[in-house]
């Protein structure tokens, strides 16, 4: 037997000491089919059983449920060899934001969480023709999913955003329409347009430091440059005041339940080191 299927297994031990799966729900308000397709993608890949996951840990790509969360340590010991389980992983935290309960189920997973990470980050140096779903990946591993539900290519990507000195609604443009603030309307589309002001490199706070290092280190210059912009400044076509896009976008899609979360990420090791070997408590 190798040493990943050796690890595999007591991983599958340990978890079941603290998983009953027969109060655990997944997506389709079932319980005790996760555990059996999680024991057969472990002994082999076997396509059916993956699909099946999906639909139950990541229904339509997007609906998590508690069996998402208390399935993340099997994932993650799979991930390492199988594509399937950390493109799976990654798409469960990618939910955060849909699950009441997930800021409390991610920190019991918090170890398995820093070992995905590491593997998201290591693939993302490869360059892959995914490579923006695995930067999406990585966000949200690192305790971003608001930005990892929001951020795309920067080709056309629109935010909506409230003032920070007046609350009007500031529709933040940056792509190939260009790089403005604006006041959008029903009939005139984008009007009263202002140019964004992009930070400059060496000045991005993290998670902005981060993220734009990440890319430039990949050669995504455009990803790159478009992190510049949304955590720049713009100006409020209404009252003239300049904010910063990014506290304007966090306050308005992060919620407060996961603050804690989020902080904590940021002291959370990518090593993928030993640390990350114990099993998560589940619910």
């Amino acid at each position: 037997m190798s040493l990943f299927r050796l690890a595999a297994g007591l991983q599958e031990q340990l978890n079941a000491l603290v998983t009953d799966w027969t109060r655990v729900v997944d997506a389709h308000g079932a319980v005790g089919r996760v555990p059996l397709l999680l024991d057969r993608v472990e002994r082999e890949e076997v396509p059916e059983a993956w699909e099946e996951l999906w639909d139950r840990l990541c229904l339509h790509g997007e609906t998590v449920s508690a069996a998402s969360f208390a399935a993340l340590p099997r994932l993650a010991a799979l991930a390492s060899t199988s594509a399937q389980a950390l493109e799976l992983a990654g798409a469960i935290v990618r939910g955060t934001l849909r699950h009441p309960d997930a800021e409390a189920l991610l920190a019991s997973c918090s170890n398995e969480m820093a070992r995905l990470r590491h593997l998201v980050d290591q693939k993302l140096r490869t360059r892959p023709a995914d490579y923006n779903r695995l930067f999406g990946d990585l966000l949200a591993l690192a305790g971003h999913p608001h930005w990892s539900a929001s951020l795309g290519d920067f080709d056309d990507d629109f935010y909506a955003v409230s003032c920070p000195h007046c609350e009007a609604e500031v529709t933040i443009a940056v792509g190939g329409y260009g790089c403005y603030s604006a006041m959008r309307d029903w009939d005139r589309g984008d009007v009263e347009r202002r140019t964004l002001r992009p930070a400059p490199a060496e000045e991005l706070r993290d998670p902005g430091g981060w993220m734009h290092a990440t890319a430039g280190r990949d050669g995504q210059h455009r990803l790159a440059e478009g992190i510049r912009l949304v955590f720049g400044d713009a100006e409020c076509p209404a009252c003239g005041t300049a904010f910063n896009i990014a506290e304007a976008h966090t306050a308005a899609n992060l919620p407060p339940v996961l603050e804690t979360y989020v902080a904590a990420a940021h002291d959370r090791p990518a090593d993928g080191g030993e640390s990350a070997v114990r099993a998560c408590s589940s619910p």
